[in-house]
């Protein structure tokens, strides 16, 4: 059910009362003019969100890669949260992770041929990538999470809201996880509710619907996590996957914003999983891989496997002391975004259509 997953603070409410002042003078300079908004040539969407973390910004940013990639050239720019290092850097195939930071590097490994790119001010980024030789024939650059940044104006804005946590039903930091009050929807082209489970009901979606209540010049979407078969992450057997079955123990290891809905979706495969979950973008201490040997240890069966996200393996690689049977056992999960209702062509044809109507 949508709304299952809020959680209010009350007594932080006035605090949230203050920072929504703030919020509302800085879009008023920009709704004014007096804070300005630069527009570019080349096609921009942004993929963003006006909550904490927790929407599937990644998997959707790569759901857009692989239908842009086959005949564009595509840029992704990011602001590499959490990365060691500072300015623009472009990635290659070998930049370590730590300078890029877990998303982009993940997504630089999973699409070689994408452009990607990071840098905390994305006015600069961009011109970075129009101008410099190796990049300036792009042909479509995906803002990463860039609903906030005002000072580029994307030329499609695609919102996404947790199905289990709608911005309707919450409220601003810090109180509740949005950064923006829930009218800031009204910047969004395309408003997709994201994580949603795959046996929702008609009356499920006009329930989120209404409670959008969105313009008629914006389009709503659905989508759902599909996970594919897991694969072990120290991969000494190459192309060695694992299925799932009910006899399988799983220690679920998650250090993202919210994990809820992909262990609600492993329990329809199996019961026996532990979770053990980690702050978004966690760095994994020497304590930390102690607490995950020893709960692998005490788990009982006879088929055991670790199960990590794609962008928790980014930080397990560089996490020191994994002992070799706890390696042998950690297993990546991958996941792709689909749309629901039977809607995943026009979804590709509104994108493709903007695209071509911009170059």
């Amino acid at each position: 059910m949508e709304g299952d997953l809020i959680h209010i603070n009350e007594w932080l409410r006035p605090l949230s009362w203050l920072y929504g002042a703030g919020v509302w003078v800085r879009n008023l300079l920009f709704d004014s003019g007096m804070l300005k908004t630069q527009s570019y040539d080349r096609p921009i969407i942004s993929i963003g969100n006006i909550t904490v973390g927790g929407t599937g910004k990644t998997p959707h940013t790569e759901m857009l890669l692989n239908m842009l990639l086959g005949s564009r050239r595509v840029a992704v720019l990011s602001r590499g949260y959490r990365r060691q290092s500072r300015g623009f850097h472009l990635a290659t195939p070998s930049t370590p992770m730590q300078t890029i930071g877990d998303e982009p590097w993940q997504i630089k490994q999973k699409f070689p041929d994408a452009i990607v790119a990071v840098d905390g001010n994305r006015r600069r980024g961009i011109q970075r990538l129009l101008t410099d030789a190796s990049t300036r024939d792009v042909d479509v650059i995906l803002l990463d999470d860039a609903m906030q940044h005002r000072y580029v104006r994307a030329g499609l804005n695609i919102m996404l809201t947790d199905y289990h946590r709608l911005i309707t039903d919450d409220c601003l930091l810090p109180a509740g996880r949005l950064r923006e009050p829930a009218s800031a929807k009204v910047r969004a082209d395309i408003v997709i509710v994201s994580k949603c489970p795959t046996d929702m009901k008609p009356m499920d979606y006009r329930v989120v619907q209404k409670s959008l209540d969105l313009k008629p010049f914006q389009s709503l979407y659905f989508s759902t996590l599909r996970y594919r078969p897991v694969r072990r992450l120290f991969d000494e057997t190459p192309g060695q996957a694992e299925t799932l079955t009910a006899d399988t123990y799983v220690l679920l290891l998650t250090g993202i914003a919210s994990p809820q809905q992909m262990l609600m979706d492993l329990q329809r495969t199996t019961r026996h999983i532990i979770p053990m979950a980690f702050g978004d973008h966690h760095t994994f201490s020497s304590r930390d891989i102690s607490r995950i040997e020893e709960a692998f240890t005490a788990m009982q069966g006879s088929k055991r496997l670790i199960i990590t996200t794609e962008k928790d393996a980014a930080r397990l690689r560089l996490a020191e002391g994994l002992t070799p049977i706890v390696r042998r056992h950690i297993y990546v999960l991958p996941i792709e975004v689909e749309i629901l209702q039977g809607r995943q062509a026009e979804f590709e044809k509104q994108v493709i259509d903007f695209v071509e109507g911009t170059l």
